[in-house]
């Protein structure tokens, strides 16, 4: 945090007032005039590695004067959990894909868009579903569909002060490969989802085994190796989920993937270990493997990303003394420190302006600009992510989310993707 107290310069300003489209941007402090937990209360926050990580435990926890319990699984297994026993946590953390799912089981109660301290900073990716004015929505649930609750209950793009989620974390995802092995692509023009399904790497393709996540990158490297067409890609038919498990299950049978992973860290230990060369991949895990001299390149495919975008949603079962921490912690993640910590590993914040003034120059420049690294820079871990030079694949944040091709979706179809899913990974 020795860069907290630092002006943002001209070049960061520049980037600002675009990155505020949307919401307005508010003026930088030096200390983030957060809410302070009235009382001392232990908050139980269930989701996933990619945002329980004990640095961040460790400082909420110092700024706030509140303890926190951490449970971190795999996504499919915190959803499960989660929609059945809303009493075992108090916030819950994931992706808006598993908003509806949530939201049906009752599993999850609105949040008072006026508790929020900085709502009003918050970009437009989630309030209209544009970053930049050219950008594409992309199918499927993008966050602004499913954020505002209704007057009828249910969740819609109308605003409402009544909010499903808070929009906080959010990137694009793809496919990540060793350099080594498979030559380095041309962002946006060589690089393919198709790669995954390519025979070229029978034997080494790793898909990340949550069927609300795997199974679009899964459809658009059928998509792109002309198997299947969707009509819909956000919304698949039973007849197109048949087509297309059909051919995944022969492929299966072919021992064309190596593993299904469930966590970061078992992704990173599959491409490390030489188990895949080519993978589903978050960018924690790029940054991880990148950090360990394993060289891995995350891939802006041509067809466009997957989209994903956090959530951070409140228990319908919590209590009111919990209830006001978890606002605070809520609040704390767009105090400005956290979305400068997690962009050392590859991910946005929605008001990244509040966050400019923590990272340094050419942290900001390379992370969000899409600039080349004035300097090495160091990842989460503390350890070497990004040698001197490296551009970010895919480019610059309004770059990235122009061009989302599908977002993390719960289908109409999802019971029956599911079931297909299963068999899929059972076969």
């Amino acid at each position: 945090m020795q860069n907290a107290h630092k002006l943002v310069n001209s070049s960061k300003r520049n980037t600002l007032k675009t990155l505020a489209v949307g919401g307005a941007t508010a003026l930088l402090a030096g200390k983030a005039p957060y809410v302070f937990a009235r009382k001392k209360v232990t908050l139980r926050i269930l989701g996933t590695h990619v945002t329980l990580q004990e640095e961040l435990r460790k400082q909420a926890m110092q700024d706030l004067g509140i303890e926190l319990l951490f449970e971190a699984k795999g996504s499919a297994a915190v959803l499960q959990k989660a929609s059945m026993a809303p009493s075992s946590f108090d916030l819950y953390e994931q992706w808006s894909n598993s908003i509806n799912v949530l939201w049906a089981a009752g599993a999850i109660q609105a949040i008072d868009k006026n508790k929020l301290t900085y709502w009003d900073e918050i970009n437009s990716l989630t309030k209209t579903g544009k970053v930049s004015e050219n950008a594409k929505i992309g199918a499927g649930d993008a966050p602004y569909k499913i954020l505002h609750v209704q007057e009828n209950g249910s969740l819609g793009a109308d605003h409402t002060d009544q909010l499903s989620f808070l929009p906080y974390v959010h990137n694009v995802d793809s496919f990540g490969y060793n350099t080594e092995i498979i030559p380095r692509g041309i962002p946006y023009e060589t690089e393919s989802w198709g790669w995954l399904l390519d025979s070229k790497h029978r034997g080494k393709v790793g898909i990340v085994n949550a069927p609300t996540i795997g199974l679009f990158d899964l459809a658009l490297a059928a998509q792109a190796q002309g198997v299947v067409t969707f009509n819909d890609i956000g919304a698949m038919t039973k007849q197109e989920l048949d087509t297309l498990f059909s051919y995944l299950i022969d492929l299966k049978h072919q021992n064309h993937f190596s593993g299904f992973w469930t966590s970061v860290p078992e992704s990173v230990d599959f491409m490390r270990s030489n188990r895949v060369h080519i993978e589903s991949m978050f960018s924690p895990a790029v940054s991880a493997l990148n950090g360990q001299n394993v060289p891995v390149t995350f891939a802006a495919p041509k067809e466009g990303y997957r989209g994903w975008h956090g959530v951070m949603c409140l228990s319908s079962a919590i209590d009111k003394s919990r209830s006001d921490a978890a606002y605070d912690y809520m609040n704390w993640w767009l105090s400005g420190w956290p979305g400068a910590f997690i962009a050392k590993q590859g991910y946005y914040i929605s008001n990244p302006q509040r966050s400019a003034d923590y990272l340094s120059q050419a942290e900001w420049d390379y992370w969000y600009r899409g600039k080349a690294a004035a300097e090495d820079l160091r990842g989460t871990d503390g350890k070497l992510s990004v040698k001197k030079g490296d551009i970010r694949t895919g480019g610059s944040y309004e770059t990235r989310f122009s061009n989302v091709a599908v977002w993390n979706s719960v289908m109409p179809t999802y019971d029956y993707s599911l079931q297909k899913w299963y068999e899929f990974i059972s076969s």
